[in-house]
């Protein structure tokens, strides 16, 4: 028993059954859709600007007067309300080189009255011109009009510390609305624009700069220019003195406004002439025609206490300009092609070249198309052959040569021959008479010049030219008369044979 048992111990242990380490096996992805890759970032594109539809307000009526412009500088005004917008004139050639355009702006008349523009010549030698002055101040419009000024004169602005009383308006005017804008110089705003809006601009601006910029309904456009400053310093050990000097050469303006401030709703900066003739000649974007004074007489300048008649209003109107329209691109036009016949007839095919061009050709090639008939000539007569064509170059005929006598013929003369039943055309052959046909060779005769062939298409060689016979004797008589001086002349030989045989 114990053997067994030891035996079962020694079985068991050494038997040792290893299990293998088990495998853990990851299963297969699932399948993934195909997924395009994402689109790369658009840049941002702001939409186009649309143009926004604008209305002038209806203009109030004007009064359109001329003005005599004062000599030297007048005194300041003090106007309650703005002035309207610019109205719109277009200036004349002028009269002389040395006239200036002068008017074209308000000026005060107890109501703002229209002064018309014109060319005139300075009153004084050595006088120019000296624009209109506008300025903002406390609500109220300093106004100094237009005037003729001593070339070496300066303007003088209005000082900020002194009072002006504020002008009272005509019995019967409607006042405007005060300058809406900042305070200092200015012009009125472009034609159509919204009223009492005032545009900022430099001391002696012509208030006809405005007229061909786009009409303004808020606050922001201005007028800019360039001048050129030259400073000199003097400096000393007890002051120091500073003397500034303004050297001002204006031939241009810039006029500035944002995209809010403009009727049409886009920023403008642009370069205009500051001559007033020069900048009224532009082509406006609101129309306001200036119109007419009634009266070519001039009224006086404005003065303090003086009433002057002013003519009735006239009514104006607006009118918004079209800008025109840019081209379309268009493809470069074809060159023009020649219009093709309503019946095209397809060409017909050229015959091949023959190998010998000199060699005579078959009948079958005179069926090509040939020039269009001529005439058919009169029929031929029986003793006489028909003559031969003309044809252009060289003539073909040659005077008769000189030949011997022919020897007597049987042939039939040619009135027993029979009629041509018809004309043939010239480059057909005409059909011979049968007796003709067994007639032998004639002996050669000389050769013709060569001569340019009839039909272009077929080269062959020309027919020899004929001899022209006598017209005065026909050809069988010729032959008859020949035989029988033939036959007495046989005759004549027997005769003088004889004679000599019968003497020896």
């Amino acid at each position: 028993m114990k053997k067994l048992w030891f035996a079962l111990v020694l079985l068991t242990a050494g038997c040792v059954v290893y299990e293998p380490a088990p495998t853990y096996t990851l299963p297969p992805p699932p399948p993934v859709a195909y997924e395009p890759p994402p689109p790369p970032p658009v840049a941002y594109e702001p939409p186009p600007p649309v143009a926004i539809g604008y209305e002038p307000p209806p203009p109030q009526p004007v009064v359109s007067v001329y003005i005599e412009p004062p000599i030297d500088e007048p005194p300041p005004i003090a106007c309650p309300w703005a002035p309207p917008p610019m109205l719109v004139e277009e200036p004349p050639p002028p009269p002389l080189p040395t006239a200036v355009w002068i008017g074209g702006f308000w000026v005060w008349h107890g109501t703002w009255v229209w002064d018309h523009g014109r060319w005139a010549e300075a009153p004084r030698p050595g006088y120019r011109w000296v624009e209109p002055y506008y300025e903002h101040r406390r609500g109220v419009v300093i106004f100094i009009t237009g005037h003729w000024g001593a070339a070496e004169a300066v303007f003088i602005a209005p000082p900020r510390d002194r009072y002006y009383e504020v002008e009272r308006p005509l019995p019967g005017v409607i006042a405007g609305p005060a300058p809406i804008g900042p305070e200092g110089v200015f012009v009125p705003p472009p034609p159509g624009s919204r009223l009492g809006i005032i545009i900022p601009a430099p001391v002696g601006t012509a208030p006809a700069v405005v007229t061909s910029a786009p009409a303004v309904v808020n606050v922001g456009m201005r007028i800019t220019n360039n001048v050129n400053s030259n400073n000199t310093t003097v400096v000393n050990n007890v002051t120091n003195v500073t003397n500034v000097t303004n050297v001002t050469n204006i031939t241009h303006v810039t006029i500035v406004a944002p995209a809010s401030a403009t009727a049409t709703g886009q920023a403008v900066n642009t370069s205009v002439p500051a001559q007033a003739h020069l900048a009224a000649a532009l082509p406006p974007v609101v129309r306001v025609a200036a119109p007419q004074p009634q009266s070519q007489q001039p009224l006086p300048a404005f003065a303090r206490g003086r009433a002057v008649a002013l003519p009735p209003p006239q009514p104006v109107r607006a009118v918004l300009q079209q800008p025109p329209s840019r081209p379309t691109a268009q493809p470069p036009a074809s060159p023009a092609m020649p219009p093709r016949p309503a019946t095209a007839s397809p060409l017909a095919p050229h015959a091949p070249a023959p190998e010998n061009p000199a060699a005579p050709q078959p009948m079958e090639r005179f069926a090509r198309p040939v020039p269009p008939p001529q005439p058919a000539p009169p029929p031929p007569s029986q003793t006489q052959p028909p003559a031969p064509q003309a044809q252009p170059g060289p003539s073909r005929i040659q005077p008769p040569a000189p030949q011997a006598q022919p020897a007597p013929s049987r042939i039939q003369p040619p009135a027993e021959r029979p009629e041509r039943a018809e004309s043939h055309p010239a480059n057909a052959n005409p059909p011979q008479p049968a007796a003709i046909a067994n007639k032998p060779a004639p002996p050669p005769k000389p050769a013709a010049p060569a001569a340019v062939p009839r039909n272009p298409q077929n080269p062959q060689p020309a027919p020899a030219a004929r001899q022209e016979k006598p017209a005065g004797q026909p050809q069988g008589d010729k032959q008859s008369n020949a035989s029988e001086k033939g036959k007495q002349n046989d005759k004549h030989k027997e005769g003088e044979k004889e004679k000599e045989r019968v003497e020896r």
